[in-house]
């Protein structure tokens, strides 16, 4: 018999940033390695990532990461962990490889799988099972252990319309719940959503709709790994005598790939190049990115795209999910853009381009797979409490449905839950640019004290011989006052800052720890008690 631990690095209590680990007697196997993308408040950081310290201390233990399907929520930062740990697997379907080498991971890394082949690890073995998502080649895994499977889903839809490589082998999944599943991880993102996501996904004849109504340019903003949307809207496209112009080399590298390999099926009479863009019918397939929303058309916008420049005919279709922390960017940009004249077009709000499980859709693989014991994943807590009253109301027993945060660890001792304390430290990792370390709450902290009240900047030169003061104290502000409207002030921080250098300072010794110190201080009371704000202040006393 096992001992088994299952616990989340991130995912769970928060949208993005998936990462599970299941952990087998000395075995350890990783499902996804997602990112999350900063909000606001998080100035200047790029995403999140999780704290990859458990894995890099037990690198020797790791079988393999395996990753779902091919969005930066659920492999984001696989590139990073393969940097810390070089020899890592990692376990992909066909087009999820493909997203993987675009985001930096060496191919020699990537280990192939095909859905509905076994996977041995000693007396383990890994199941993938194809599934319905927006990307193509979307499985999830069944981890078989002596105990039980282990299965988590990643990320589906229940659409039986859906073929190919959107396919999703219900059969399998049923026989598998028949073999005896000790524990389901499930994704909760659309707990609270009723019925089922089909049909509201598919959104094929509102694009035909769109594209038959507007005679003059039409612009399409599109998430680049939304692969599904990108198909109906090159279908909507075909036999309308337009050219469609794939704008960004990363969407021309993911449409070339995704049609050399049969994802995509269009005829290429219907692409066009540069020379069409300017068309009047054309139709434009803009890359829009998580990292930086909307960036691209706001360029377009404000007449910095060297490629498009805006006309007052255009029509432009925003056919990507809206999320709460972008939207009032969005909102902002659609105002300017009516403002120029253009016909803005949006989804319907019951219609869904997420393909992510409605309750009738969590319901029906709850009683497919039948688990002794039931843990939500993927999603804020609110939806995985959500996620949890189903299979509650589906019999699972509220002593059997496991409700956790993020490295909160569940232990299962020969088939049994049992009670545990433990946890694996957990954090946030702040990454901005292309550095690969932390920036810490230190940094987040000043960046807000920067962007509310601004800097002062307090120099000053002492002869190094005398001690005595040869230039300044000069008072240097940005983002705080305006110095010319501030004479008296600027006056009197240069009286506060002379009388602690003076008294700090003496014919042998200067003690610049202590006037940097004070210069903090007591500038800080004087300038709180004038303007009620709090800028950095920084002092830099030298020698000469």
């Amino acid at each position: 018999m096992s001992k088994i631990k299952i616990f989340g690095l991130g995912g769970l209590s928060e949208s993005g940033k998936n990462c599970y680990v299941v952990e087998v007697d000395n075995d350890i196997f990783v499902f996804d390695c997602g990112l999350k993308f900063a909000s606001g408040n998080l100035l200047g950081i790029d995403y999140i990532m999780p704290d990859f310290s458990y894995l890099i201390k037990n690198r020797n233990r790791i079988k393999g990461l395996f990753i779902t399907h091919g969005h930066k929520e659920n492999m984001g930062s696989a590139a990073d962990l393969v940097r810390d740990i070089p020899h890592l697997k990692v376990y992909a379907t066909k087009y999820t490889k493909f997203e993987l080498m675009e985001d930096g991971v060496n191919e020699a890394n990537i280990v192939l799988i095909k859905p509905h082949k076994k996977l041995n690890f000693g007396a383990v073995s890994i199941f993938p099972i194809a599934v319905s998502h927006s990307t193509p080649d979307a499985v999830m895994y069944v981890v078989n252990t002596k105990d039980g499977a282990i299965c988590y889903t990643g990320d589906f839809i229940i659409d039986p319309s859906m073929q190919g490589a959107y396919d999703m082998d219900l059969g399998k999944i049923a026989y598998v719940g028949k073999q005896g599943v000790l524990c389901l991880l499930c994704e909760s993102s659309f707990a609270e959503k009723n019925g089922h996501t089909s049909p509201n996904h598919r959104l094929l004849d509102f694009y035909k709709d769109t594209i038959n109504h507007n005679e003059n340019r039409i612009l399409f903003s599109v998430l680049v790994d939304h692969l599904y949307t990108i198909d109906e809207i090159l279908q909507a496209a075909s036999n309308k005598h337009r050219k469609v112009v794939i704008m960004g080399k990363r969407l021309q590298n993911v449409v070339n790939f995704a049609k050399k390999e049969g994802y995509l099926n269009f005829n290429d009479d219907i692409i066009g190049d540069l020379s069409n863009i300017n068309d009047d019918n054309a139709i434009l397939l803009i890359m829009d990115d998580k990292a930086t929303p909307y960036a691209n058309l706001s360029k377009i916008l404000n007449g910095y795209d060297k490629f498009v420049t805006l006309k007052e005919t255009d029509t432009i279709v925003f056919a990507e999910p809206r999320y709460d922390s972008t939207e009032k960017v969005l909102v902002r940009l659609q105002n300017e853009l009516a403002k120029y004249g253009c016909n803005i077009v949006s989804i319907d709000k019951e219609k869904e381009i997420l393909h992510h499980a409605a309750r009738e859709d969590l319901m029906l693989m709850i009683k497919l797979i039948s688990p002794k014991y039931y843990m939500p994943v993927k999603g804020e807590y609110r939806y995985m409490v959500n996620n949890a009253n189903l299979a509650d109301a589906l019999g699972v027993g509220a002593d059997n449905i496991i409700l956790k945060q993020n490295g909160d660890v569940v232990t299962f001792q020969d088939g049994e839950l049992i009670e545990s304390a433990e946890r694996v430290k957990v954090n946030d990792v702040l990454i901005d640019g292309k550095s690969n370390d932390d920036i810490g709450d230190l940094v987040i902290k000043d960046r807000e004290m920067l962007s509310e009240n601004g800097i002062v900047l307090i120099s000053a030169t002492l002869d190094k011989r005398d001690k005595v003061l040869l230039v300044g104290p000069e008072v240097t502000t940005r983002g705080f006052i305006y110095i010319k409207d501030s004479q008296d002030m600027i006056a009197e921080i240069k009286r506060i800052c002379e009388d602690i250098i003076n008294r700090n300072t003496n014919p042998k010794f200067v003690d610049y720890n202590q006037i940097k110190v004070e210069i903090r201080e007591e500038l800080s009371r004087y300038l709180y008690q004038e303007t009620e704000c709090k800028p950095m202040i920084i002092a830099v006393i030298q020698e000469v």
